[in-house]
């Protein structure tokens, strides 16, 4: 996987980085595996909106992906590497040897043709997927759980993973890419090696549009708004607008907005590089 530098014909390709989509195998989505995304324009069942600078974008289909891999010991062969509309990475197609199909997100270095697996007692290999008891200290894991039989909730996002640095009791210590140390019980699933397409963080959309396309319309500098509108708006000429602050008034930039008392502060054992 890698990016391409588009000559510069347009304003909009001057400074686009572009993927090459040389690893996507398949273009056309499994029939069974895709459900209907319906667009809100960040409206509610009210048809007040409530999130603002949500709209328009390029028609999708949601891919239903398996976080679980909850088929232990049931071989999969990977059919396909496919492009995901809606995340980053890649998505592989696996056909389990009892005839089901399923979605999983893409590690880095898988093939077509390859066979997966996951269960207990299975080889710790790229794609495998197991609990982090059988893992050994060291390995690199993507698509790990928070809670058991969960579905996986850590690390999906192109070229991320966690490595798994030790192991005590019912707890493994999981190092994040954000740097923070946390324990995950040892009976959570994780899948061994990277997620796909790691170029992804160099991408460079190169117009307003693009990001248009994406269903993300222009957000307004808070200064450049009116009193009403928001607490950093008004006053005479380009005024800085005080204190940085959200638009019911909570500040930002450096205020702690995590709970005190959340439920996984005991789990965290250090917490990210500031």
């Amino acid at each position: 996987m890698a990016l391409r530098k588009l000559k510069p014909v347009t304003a909009g390709t001057r400074h686009r980085l572009a993927p090459v989509f040389d690893d996507v195998t398949e273009s056309t989505p499994e029939k069974s595996l895709v459900v209907t995304l319906k667009k809100s324009g960040g409206r509610n069942n009210d048809g007040r909106m409530t999130m603002r600078y949500i709209g328009g974008g390029h028609k999708q289909k949601l891919r239903v992906i398996d976080f679980k891999r909850n088929k232990f010991g049931v071989p999969a062969v990977v059919k396909s590497i496919e492009y995901d509309p809606s995340r980053t990475a890649r998505i592989a197609k696996l056909y389990y040897a009892d005839g089901a199909k399923t979605y999983i997100v893409a590690p880095q270095g898988i093939k077509v043709g390859q066979t997966l697996v996951s269960g207990d007692n299975v080889a710790p290999e790229v794609g495998n997927a197991l609990p982090l008891a059988k893992i050994p200290v060291g390995t690199i894991v993507h698509n790990v759980e928070v809670k058991p039989g969960q579905g996986a909730s850590i690390a999906r996002s192109a070229g991320s993973f966690v490595q798994l640095v030790a192991r005590e009791d019912v707890y493994a210590t999981l190092k994040m890419p954000s740097g923070e140390m946390r324990n995950v019980l040892v009976n959570c699933m994780a899948t061994v090696g990277a997620v796909s397409n790691a170029e992804h963080m160099n991408e460079s959309v190169g117009k307003a549009g693009r990001t248009r396309w994406r269903g993300r319309r222009p957000r307004t500098r808070p200064v450049a708004m009116n009193p009403v509108d928001h607490p950093m708006g008004g006053g005479e000429g380009r005024a800085s607008g005080g204190h940085p602050r959200s638009r019911n008034g909570l500040l930002s930039k450096g205020k702690k907005t995590r709970h005190p008392k959340k439920y996984s502060d005991g789990l965290i054992i250090a917490r990210r590089k500031k």
